[in-house]
């Protein structure tokens, strides 16, 4: 059986690995048990009681050999009715903005690391609805066959279930002292005269940055007296995302990452490319058939991951290449394929954090309509801090633009969109210095400039007077200023085009993103 593979509960427990799913089996009950997670009751007229499955996975190791024998209990939570069996089930998750800002702080002021796991997070949420579910087979109590099991805390599959548990950490926390970062609900800070720490959650992994090592022990201690935790140390994968410790600070490398998505994708082609995409390249919509439509999407989406985690520099590759999803050709393949052979090339690529510059600096860009089968220009932004990239997107603009200017100020604005968020998140961590200076947007268009920085706008443009108006507030309330900047010097711009090796080989390094040997 490999990784993941479907397996019922019979085929796990006959099998020849039976001793071990019947182990793992064993220990999830424990747990649940342990947990009160339920009680024994008969079930009520009018009620209906869900069923059950089980979940059965290997965990592997990285040199493919199985790690741990995994079995879950899962509810059939597809069978809840609303309104019913359940209410709300908005949970929020931590942006991994937040996360690449988090790790620039710490490699700034050279703070240490720490990671922690929540076993079975789901489990700790308390419920307020009733719900029923059936005895899991092969653990029905005797003598207690007709009764159902009532949840007295959630159980995986729950619809409500990552809702009642982040509610959970979130009593928790607050309970101790922290405040939630107002931009984001699941990072959570502590400022005390012995020191300051910085929490970062994502469902049941975290992140715990701290001043000193005491403030780091306390936060751990507080919080394995409140849930069942795995102290993993210091941090070393996060969402598949490797941390390295470096003399200079810290990089983030998803280099493993790349591996696996040659290895399945393109492991017979031992080509290379010095840049991810064709500057004369000029793609349009299939209108034939779709070649190998499945793999295409499977490609695209390993690369977006990979992309949106550590490689800015695929931004607008994956963003042109993920517009023909639905129906690819072998042009499309081409430049796919093209996209691949760079992946090859720059394997070792790396967010190299270091201690210094301590501010934010934006730089906007934008191409106005560069095929002529599409009216809509292309959108792209970058922020770094530490001397690498923590946020950056690539996308094409939601209206039709007149002119190059207006091109360039559409993008403006949705800069400026992000760094309103990235002010106001640095606000709320400690020792952050206050007042927080405007954060610095570098665009290569005057005429945007001046548009932006005129009082009045007497254009017939509606949706460049919102924008307009937009700008200027952030600019007279502080939160952004504009610096012009030569279009070669720009780093923004491989997210809006093409360009040629010499100006990706700069850009790339002007985001930190540089071989981990460097």
């Amino acid at each position: 059986m490999v990784e993941n593979e479907p397996i019922s509960y019979r085929e796990a427990v006959t099998s020849s690995e039976g001793q071990q799913w019947r182990e793992a089996i064993k220990s999830e009950i424990e747990s649940i048990l342990q947990n009160h997670t339920w009680e024994l009751v008969g079930l009520p007229p009018g009620c209906k009681a869900l069923g059950y499955k089980w979940i059965f996975k290997k965990k592997m190791k990285a040199d493919g050999t199985v790690d741990k024998y995994k079995a879950r209990l899962v509810i059939q939570g597809f069978r809840q009715r609303e309104g019913l069996d359940y209410f709300d089930t908005y949970s929020p998750v931590m942006r991994i903005t937040s996360i690449r800002t988090i790790i620039a702080i710490a490699a700034l002021r050279n703070l240490e690391i720490h990671q922690m796991d929540v076993k079975m997070a789901f489990l700790n949420g308390d419920l307020e609805e009733e719900i029923y579910m059936n005895q899991p087979e092969g653990f029905i109590d005797p003598g207690q066959e007709g009764k159902v099991c009532r949840l007295v805390k959630s159980l995986y599959g729950l619809k409500q279930a990552p809702k009642q548990w982040h509610q959970k950490f979130d009593h928790t926390m607050l309970e101790s002292g922290f405040k939630i970062n107002e931009c984001d609900k699941c990072v959570y800070v502590k400022d005390t005269s012995a020191g300051y720490v910085i929490l970062c959650l994502y469902v049941d992994d975290m992140l715990i940055v701290g001043s000193n090592d005491k403030i780091i022990r306390s936060t751990k201690d507080m919080l394995k007296s409140m849930f069942d935790m795995k102290d993993m140390g210091l941090a070393d994968v996060i969402l598949g995302i490797k941390i390295i410790r470096t003399q200079n600070g810290l990089v983030l490398s998803q280099a493993h990452y790349v591996d696996k998505i040659l290895n399945t994708h393109n492991a017979g082609d031992s080509g290379q490319a010095r840049t991810p995409i064709d500057t004369s390249l000029h793609l349009s919509k299939n209108r034939g058939l779709g070649v190998a439509q499945l793999e295409y999407s499977r490609i695209i989406g390993m690369l977006m991951y990979l992309m949106t985690g550590t490689r800015p520099d695929l931004a607008y590759a994956v963003s042109r290449l993920s517009r023909y999803t639905s129906n690819p050709s072998y042009a499309h393949w081409k430049a796919i394929t093209r996209v691949l052979h760079y992946l090859r090339y720059s394997r070792d690529y790396g967010l190299h954090y270091d201690r210094h510059p301590a501010v934010i600096e934006g730089y906007s860009d934008a191409n106005w309509i560069s095929d002529i089968k599409d009216s809509r220009s292309t959108s792209g932004y970058v922020f770094t801090l530490g001397g690498a990239a923590i946020s950056w997107k690539s996308s094409k603009q939601t209206v039709i633009a007149k002119s190059t200017m207006e091109s360039e100020f559409i993008a403006l604005d949705k800069c400026g969109e992000e760094a309103e968020w990235l002010r106001q998140f640095v606000e709320d961590i400690p020792r952050w210095p206050k007042p927080v200076t405007a954060i610095s947007i570098h665009c290569d268009s005057k005429s945007a400039m001046g548009r932006a920085k005129s009082t009045m706008y007497n254009g017939k443009s509606r949706h460049i007077r919102r924008r307009h108006n937009s700008i200027r507030q952030l600019l007279s309330t502080g939160v952004i200023s504009i610096d012009y900047v030569a279009s070669k010097d720009n780093i923004a711009d491989p997210f809006t085009k093409g360009l040629s090796r010499e100006l990706v080989s700069k850009s790339s390094k002007g985001m930190g993103l540089k071989p981990l040997k460097e």
